[in-house]
């Protein structure tokens, strides 16, 4: 999958990611300092889908002005955000087999939610 991890997603799980043959961006290294927003720009540009811990990208998708099309944001909650926690969820992320363009997902221990990023 061709994926954008946030700044705040742990190194070891970017890491991992890429080791499991994912083509992975990583904002902290590869767009330091670049808002939530143009993250979200470049991955729809880019036809990737956003890797986060932060609620705040569910409302960017939301009240952006054109449809997600190529990316989605698949947030992941896991408390404390440890490399630990989020391990599993990633794996369930991974072996979802699910479309995740267009849609806006929470991943957490109970299961995978998607809402549809569109407004049409």
């Amino acid at each position: 999958m061709r994926l954008l991890a946030d700044e705040n997603f742990p190194k070891v799980i970017v890491e991992s990611l890429r080791a499991h043959g994912h083509d992975v961006l990583w904002a902290r290294t590869d767009c330091s300092g670049w808002n939530d927003t143009a993250l979200l720009d470049l991955a729809e540009s880019k036809a990737r889908i956003i890797l986060t811990l932060d609620k705040d990208f569910w409302q960017i998708a939301i009240q952006r002005r054109s449809n997600l099309k190529h990316s989605g944001v698949v947030l992941f909650r896991a408390h404390p955000a440890t490399p630990a926690n989020l391990e599993p969820l990633v794996r369930a992320f991974e072996e979802a087999g699910k479309t995740w363009a267009a849609y806006i997902s929470l991943i957490a221990r109970d299961g995978v939610q998607m809402l549809a990023a569109r407004r049409d």
